[in-house]
């Protein structure tokens, strides 16, 4: 996958060498060329200096081919702004935002920009978003058969009830996080746009319910 990351400080310069190491191709813009300084000899992509949120500078970082985009520059504002240009004007699905006010992150989620406030920011959680096909294990048993885990959901689960995401995927919905907060759903509950899906299920079946969530709810189901 393609990533392009806006601000190159401590959290930009680690998220691109994390990011190419694990094989994906990225692109870094920063308004200071100094700063990619950060980044190291070894760093093989794109340095863009430049305003994020220009459409013509994310063009030049690649942002069409992009399959994600995070905004950690040292502006709130900034940050916003380059992730709904991202989201909306490029149609780029998944994108992050670094806010510095956690007061600000449940405002900037209704707006659809899943956000990470710094107070408790951890490269894990950026990447998750950036990066979230798969499961995430948040918790084994003792013997390892049943495991509590943060699995992505398709676009397509939004508008269905927590009762046919149980049904078709196997798992036990243990909570969602939603706007920054924990909620224990009901069967009737809808899944929304941005929802994070924590789910208990049996070991042995992760590839098997990864492959459920990925494709979506099956046609004709209720």
């Amino acid at each position: 996958m393609h990533i392009v990351i806006m601000g190159c400080g401590r959290v930009g310069s680690a998220l691109a060498q994390t990011l190419e190491q694990q094989g994906h191709t990225v692109a870094v813009i920063d308004q200071d060329p100094t700063a990619f300084r950060r980044l190291g000899s070894g760093f093989g992509g794109r340095r863009v200096t430049g305003v994020g949120f220009d459409q013509d500078t994310l063009r030049e970082a690649g942002i069409e081919e992009a399959g994600a985009f995070a905004a950690v520059s040292s502006g709130d504002n900034s940050n916003i702004i380059a992730a709904r240009v991202a989201r909306e004007m490029f149609g780029i699905e998944n994108v992050a935002a670094r806010i510095y006010d956690p007061r600000r992150a449940e405002v900037y989620q209704r707006l659809g920009i899943p956000t990470v406030a710094t107070v408790r920011w951890t490269a894990d959680q950026m990447l998750r978003r950036l990066l979230p096909s798969g499961a995430e294990p948040l918790w084994r048993d003792p013997t390892g058969g049943v495991q509590l885990a943060e699995v992505h959901a398709a676009p397509s689960w939004v508008g269905h009830k927590i009762s046919r995401l149980q049904e078709e995927t196997g798992v036990r919905v243990a909570f969602l996080t939603r706007l920054g907060e924990a909620i224990l759903p009901s069967s009737q509950t809808v899944l929304q746009e941005g929802d994070l899906v924590h789910v208990m299920m049996r070991t042995d079946e992760v590839e098997k319910v990864e492959a459920s969530f990925s494709e979506g709810p099956q046609e004709g189901g209720q």
